[in-house]
């Protein structure tokens, strides 16, 4: 795997700089066993369980990158509430030889608050086109939650970019999830870079990558069969009978 062809090849983490790993975000699993991380030039996948720490590390890339905490591309600014962590100060970001033409963070949670602030720069007097047009000409407000969301992968997302997403799949369904594959595809093949954080099996699918699972224990490396989320749902849709028995018991008896 060639890193010098990555928009970015590794983070590292300034441990020297850190006084003490017993408070917020420090005192996250992933961040105590964290020292460099390397990037796949095509995609790369961080899972694993809530609470381990995927976003606030998606967000602290994001940012040393130059995003907006809240998501978008480079050049919003906007700030709804200020609730990302510092953690972005103590990353150092190891870039490839290439350099993007396009950006954009993706965070599923903030996403309604982009929508806001591009119908309210729309609004605003401007010599330029509407905000809009970059993400097919329609507010992300005037559609599903689904189709808003697929509109910024269709539209706004142009190549030879580097994409950072925080579980794009929260309002797609398992057949958009599947087309979101194809798109992630089409824009790889115009020299894109992908990270994404994802509880999807679906979305985890794409051949020519690598998948952290992020654990309490640390960091490793796993194919998509090893992770839990695809052992979990491939033992729930071949067991379902005997696995909701077995789960509507305990709820039973915890009851």
């Amino acid at each position: 795997m060639n890193l010098s062809a990555s928009y970015l090849s590794q983070i590292r983490l300034k441990r020297d700089q850190i006084a003490a790993f017993d408070q917020y975000p420090f005192d996250l699993a992933v961040i105590q066993h964290l020292h460099t991380l390397n990037f796949h030039p095509k995609v790369t996948y961080i899972v694993g369980e809530n609470g381990m720490g995927k976003s606030t590390l998606m967000e602290s890339i994001a940012v040393s990158w130059g995003f907006n905490p809240e998501g978008g591309t480079m050049n919003f600014s906007f700030s709804t509430r200020a609730t990302h962590s510092d953690l972005f100060q103590y990353i150092q970001l190891v870039r490839g030889s290439r350099r993007p033409r396009d950006g954009f963070f993706f965070r599923a949670e903030s996403y309604y608050n982009l929508a806001t602030t591009i119908d309210e720069l729309d609004n605003e007097p401007s010599y330029g086109p509407p905000i809009k047009d970059s993400y097919g000409g329609k507010s992300l407000h005037e559609q599903s939650h689904g189709e808003s969301f697929f509109a910024t992968f269709i539209h706004r997302f142009g190549g030879q970019g580097l994409y950072i997403l925080d579980e794009p799949e929260a309002a797609l369904s398992p057949l958009r999830q599947m087309a979101m594959l194809a798109r992630i595809h089409e824009l790889v093949q115009q020299n894109s870079q992908f990270i994404i954080a994802t509880h999807s099996p679906i979305l985890m699918a794409y051949p020519d990558s690598q998948i952290f699972n992020l654990t309490s224990e640390g960091i490793e490396l796993q194919t998509l069969e090893e992770t839990d989320h695809y052992q979990i749902m491939k033992q729930f849709l071949n067991n379902k009978d005997k696995m909701l028995q077995q789960l509507f018991e305990e709820a039973d008896s915890e009851g």
